[in-house]
């Protein structure tokens, strides 16, 4: 070891090493006699700055820092699946095997099972030529995903020779390649990829498909694409949280990557338990089969946060590699913006608007920019659709994460006060929020359910709109002084508000609604308005219209037509036509 390698200064998470020329930038080391895991963030000719990842409380000044000669890295095999890690992808589970309730510092648990055998198929044989991304070897990591095991990026050449099928730790070399300069290389169970470096693809595509979320406020007013991005703002209470878990438990991603960083404690244990808890619906499953959860709470060290999302996104992109749909949920990207101010002021930046960093608005599109849908290097197709939770302060949308979050995004699910303390759930305020993939997914929504569903939801958000206006006019003179065919309005719209866009997330129908019986909700709810406003128009009072309950059967309707029975549609709108056809008549 460089006997210059040593502390020269500690403020809080920010170490600095004086004189020291043998580090380069993101370098990984280890700061202090207890090897705590840091990273190198600045070099000048006089300071090397390291950002440590763990608590420094205790270091001092002349402690050996080590350096790794790799950057900051994860470590990607079988064992991801089914674990919960940290913000630096330490196993917590195995740590509190090892220290306990708390984890100790410079804890130095392997990321993976290191002794567990994993059941490996071979997909190679000597001879074949192998470029970086190709598939040499397989094994079911969990009863419901098959872990595919891919050769680096970089790295091409020829099989040399390969083990048998058989029972393999991750590190075993189970296969030989030969590159061209005539170099071998083993081939293992697991490799390194650095976090804040995006894996690479072969094409990026159009996002043309929908995450299918069985919400109807997202699949029918505000969709977000396989690959796409979509920010949930909302302050304290309006549920980001309970929302990214319907969406974890209910979208059609093969693979789910949560990160909980900076949440409280109690918070993330609820998370924990209740993800333990639930059953996968595709599978029957437990959802831990195939989801993995990072978990970075609020008294966790503040540079650990920093790095959480970036370990998660990098886990996200290697099963989309294998050629898996994976939905990443970052819970809050507001925590991690904390984090990085926090830093920023250690390292005595000049801050921006509150106290941000001036690089705050590219860090957060360096993180968004990793959503994709794309063409994998062995030819698969596969996604990473992120979507982060925003917290402002006082539910304020025109601060600075907010502001730069929706320059990124084009999903926007504005969360309401307002809905979430009426019980409105989601409390996503149709007014506020918009999605911007309307275009590319509307093909898709048009070939699987009709030209109708575009049709009616156009017709539903008018609506919306159009009752957003009159509530404007009630505010100040009431109802009563309203036209009929504006009195319909309002009722039609509460009807959408509370029949369609409220959900039940407890309810055994309500809690996923398939697309097809969206559609049939929009069917009857419009064909109940165009009825009755034909009614208004041959003086009708809309009070006789009301009175024949069909406003407040509508709205129970997604309780009492099962998901299976969309046949009873048609019932609907057949009493819709009986009774209003005798008002008439009377």
């Amino acid at each position: 070891m460089n006997e210059q390698n040593v502390i020269y200064g500690i403020n809080g998470p920010v170490v600095t090493v004086r004189n020291s020329h043998s580090f380069s930038m993101t370098e990984m080391v280890y700061v202090g006699e207890e090897r705590l895991v840091g990273e190198v963030i600045g070099i000048t000719s006089e300071l090397t700055t390291i950002q440590v990842y763990e608590e420094t409380t205790g270091l001092r000044p002349g402690e050996p820092v080590v350096g790794t000669g790799s950057p900051m890295n994860v470590t990607l095999g079988p064992g991801i699946l089914d674990n919960i890690f940290d913000g630096i992808e330490r196993p917590l589970k195995a740590i509190e095997e090892e220290s306990g309730s708390f984890i100790s510092r410079g804890s130095s648990v392997s990321s993976l099972d290191e002794n567990r055998e994993w059941a490996v198929t071979l997909r190679v044989k000597p001879g074949d030529k192998l470029n970086g991304g190709d598939i040499y070897a397989v094994c079911p990591e969990t009863p419901i995903i098959e872990h595919r095991f891919m050769v680096p990026p970089a790295l091409s050449g020829v099989v040399e020779s390969v083990k048998p099928d058989g029972n393999y730790k991750i590190h075993d070399v189970i296969a030989v390649l030969r590159d061209e300069n005539g170099n071998t290389h083993d081939l293992t169970l697991c490799q390194k990829w650095p976090i804040r470096t995006p894996r690479p693809v072969k094409e990026r595509l159009q996002t043309t498909l929908p995450l299918i979320t069985g919400q109807r406020v997202i699949d029918t007013l505000f969709p977000v694409a396989k690959g796409g991005t979509a920010a949930i703002p909302g302050g304290f209470g309006t549920g980001k949280t309970m929302t990214q878990h319907q969406l974890a438990k209910w979208c059609d991603a093969d693979i789910i990557v949560y990160v909980g960083c900076g949440e409280r404690g109690n918070e993330m244990s609820q998370v924990l338990e209740e993800f333990s808890e639930l059953v996968d619906p595709k599978s029957g499953r437990p959802m831990t089969d195939r989801t993995v959860l990072i978990a970075n709470t609020s008294n966790m060290p503040v540079a650990a946060r920093e790095a959480s999302i970036y370990t998660g996104v990098t886990l996200a992109e290697y099963y989309r590699d294998m050629g898996y749909h994976v939905a990443i949920m970052a819970d809050s990207t507001s925590r991690w913006a904390e984090a990085l101010r926090e830093i920023s002021g250690r390292l005595e930046e000049m801050p921006a608007e509150e106290g941000f960093p001036a690089y705050l608005p590219s860090r957060l599109s360096e993180f968004y920019e990793r959503a994709s849908m794309c063409v994998n290097l062995n030819g698969s197709d596969g996604s990473v659709t992120i979507i982060g939770a925003v917290s402002p302060q006082g539910s304020d949308f025109s601060e600075p994460v907010t502001q730069n979050t929706k320059r990124f995004t084009r999903c926007f699910w504005a969360l309401d006060k307002a809905l979430a303390y009426a019980r409105h759930y989601p409390a996503i305020n149709w007014t506020e929020s918009y999605s911007e993939y309307f275009i590319d997914l509307d093909p898709w929504y048009t070939e699987h359910l009709g030209e109708d569903f575009v049709k009616y939801r156009r017709r539903i958000s008018q609506l919306l709109q159009e009752e957003n206006k009159l509530m404007e006019i009630v505010k100040l003179i009431g109802s009563d002084v309203l036209p009929d065919d504006q009195k319909l309005i309002i009722e039609i719209a509460r009807v959408i508000r509370v029949g369609f866009l409220q959900q039940n997330a407890f309810h055994q129908e309500d809690t996923y609604v398939p697309l097809e019986k969206q559609r049939e909700m929009m069917r009857v709810i419009l064909h109940l308005y165009r009825k009755a406003r034909q009614l208004i128009s041959a003086s009708v009072p809309i009070s006789n219209i009301l009175q024949t309950g069909l406003f407040d059967k509508l709205v129970k309707m997604k309780y009492d037509i099962p998901n299976n029975r969309l046949d009873m549609f048609d019932e609907y709108t057949a009493e819709i036509d009986k009774l209003l056809a005798d008002l008439v008549a009377a």
